[in-house]
């Protein structure tokens, strides 16, 4: 019995040590990454941790105008030749809105916790006003909501991704118009009634520095205005108060019976100074963070526009002789009424740039970029498989995810937004470039979390090939292919759902073997994949070669016999 107590002891003894031994291997290991930021972090994430996926109704739905849906600024925009890549449309898009139950099915492959979805403001909204309101379109969001949470699908609902009426657009000249206010929060409420009681996660504007910047500044985003150096200021300004007012209506009249949060989705890269020992280097790389994430959370987390911003753009209009700054100002009692007002921070993050002090004079044509004094730099070492602007440098977003956990009090974050792109010369279901983005970007929270920065949940970018604005169908972030050429969109897996969908089931990276076996079967399995995809594709090639040449044939063949008959009657007359 003696014998038998004392070999439960030194087992017991053995079991501690080697669990004290794996914590403190654990812990160096992580220290270790403070050191070496390429270094990769072997655990899994906190219990609850949410997964999911993410798109945009104007990049998917399609059924533009369909079932009494109104007209968008992105409608108006890709309508008029030049403004997108080879004049293509969201028109049709991946036909979303009658395939809902099909991508349903894929987010259930995914296996994913929540998945994010934008609601088209025309679709239930066509003009904009709510005294018109489109009841298919709001039950086809109910039918969309409804069978989400009956596949145990959180949905996470952007009120706006930049799909704004374009009716109100020509009426009142959009977000540089402070009429908008009013007429976003009437929307928002229109949708906190009709879904509020299911939805429990909502957020005001996805990217509103892209819905600033690219539709008032340089024109390359819809409504397409070059308001250069006021224009996307002035947006923001309204886009800023618009988001505090609809955070204030749930608060007051939502909360208490619907018990959801509200926040914002602000999209950012990380700027590293280029020379860590220069002052005008830091001070440039925290302006390049303060004029993109800064710029609309400093607001709503401190109350007002960063210092940065205020100094340059003030210092600069001033030297252009104007008698106040290009960027506007908020009252006092504005800035107390929009401090505080988001429940959560959601954050999209793609990739990272090297800055640089760089002076512009004054007297040059006003511009937002011009304003912050500095140029970006990209490391050419860095890989960039799709985009040109989308360079893969992981290590910045935990940098980025520390410098809001002390900027901003470490909010509640959920990343909304993070993926990669391919351009568009043969389908490539083999995505391997992909697989090692999303393998660094998710390690990187991973290493933050244990930073202590306070992330609940991850959204890849994005379920489908989708239309990417400007660049139409030429850029593909999607997990899943959609073959456009195809009447029917079909979709067809690439390998990283295979790879994602291993992560979300460990829930993180548990060991090296496993995770370098997770990248073997992907890349096995999308092998297989190609060959369905190379077989389909020659049907539908078939297929339209069938619907074009038949139908030739057969014309030739009447208007020959109509030369022969009347060639016969000819010579018998």
């Amino acid at each position: 019995m003696t014998k038998l107590t004392g070999m439960k002891t030194y087992t017991l003894r053995t079991w501690y040590t080697l669990v004290l031994a794996l914590r403190l291997n654990a812990a160096e290991d992580f220290q270790w990454t403070k050191i070496n930021p390429s270094s990769f972090y072997y655990g899994t994430f906190p219990p609850g941790f949410s997964w999911g996926v993410g798109s945009s109704a104007y990049q998917t739905e399609g059924a533009w105008d369909a079932d009494g849906k109104g007209p968008s600024i992105w409608d108006a925009f890709t309508h008029t030749k030049g403004k997108v890549f080879r004049n293509e449309t969201g028109d049709s898009a991946c036909d979303g809105y009658y395939k809902v139950q099909d991508d349903i099915q894929l987010l259930k492959e995914l296996n994913v916790n929540h998945y994010l979805l934008s609601i088209s403001w025309p679709r239930i909204m066509p003009t904009g006003i709510k005294t018109e309101l489109n009841e298919k379109g709001i039950q086809f969001y109910n039918d969309t909501i409804n069978s989400l949470l009956e596949s145990s699908i959180i949905p996470i609902v952007s009120l706006y991704h930049w799909d704004l009426p374009q009716v109100l657009q020509e009426k009142y000249g959009g977000w540089q118009n402070i009429s908008m206010i009013n007429y976003f929060n009437d929307y928002a409420n229109l949708c906190f009634e009709k879904f509020g009681d299911r939805v429990k996660h909502w957020i005001t504007f996805s990217n509103p520095w892209a819905v600033a910047e690219k539709g008032y500044e340089t024109g390359e985003h819809a409504p397409g205005l070059k308001l250069g150096g006021c224009g996307a200021y002035k947006a923001a300004h309204h886009i800023i108060k618009s988001h505090a007012k609809v955070w204030h209506s749930y608060n007051n009249t939502w909360r208490s019976k619907q018990q959801g949060m509200v926040g914002i989705s602000l999209t950012t890269g990380w700027g590293e100074p280029i020379d860590p020992h220069s002052q005008a280097d830091i001070d440039a790389a925290e302006r390049y963070i303060q004029f993109h994430l800064g710029w609309f959370a400093n607001p709503i987390y401190r109350g007002d526009y960063p210092e940065a911003m205020k100094n340059y753009v003030g210092r600069k209009s001033a030297q252009q002789g104007l008698g106040t700054s290009r960027l506007p100002t908020f009252s006092v009692q504005e800035k107390i009424y929009i401090k505080g007002t988001s429940d959560f921070l959601g954050i999209g993050h793609f990739t990272t740039r090297y800055v640089t002090q760089k002076s512009f004079p004054s007297l040059q044509v006003s511009s937002y970029h011009m304003d912050q004094d500095l140029a970006e730099l990209v490391d050419p070492k860095w890989p960039a498989p799709g985009s040109k602007w989308l360079y893969s440098v992981p290590w910045g977003f935990r940098r980025l995810l520390n410098f809001i956990k002390t900027q901003y009090g470490n909010p509640l974050i959920y990343v909304t937004e993070n993926g990669v792109s391919e351009k568009v010369q043969c389908t490539q279901l083999c995505d391997e470039w992909r697989i090692e983005y999303l393998k660094g970007y998710i390690n990187e929270i991973l290493k933050a979390l244990n930073d202590g920065v306070n992330v609940r949940g991850y959204t890849a970018w994005s379920l489908l090939d989708k239309f990417e604005w400007n660049k139409g169908f030429s850029e593909r972030f999607g997990f899943y292919h959609v073959d456009f050429k195809n009447k029917d969109k079909p979709r067809y897996p690439k390998a990283s759902v295979d790879y994602y969908k291993n992560i979300i089931s460990a829930n993180g990276f548990p060991n090296p073997r496993e995770v370098e076996n997770w990248h073997q079967k992907a890349m096995d399995t999308c092998s297989i994949t190609h060959q369905l995809l190379d077989a389909d594709s020659l049907v539908t090639h078939m297929e339209m070669v069938t619907e074009i040449v038949l139908p030739t044939i057969f014309t030739l063949c009447i208007l020959i016999s109509i030369v022969l008959l009347l060639f016969f009657l000819q010579n018998h007359s």
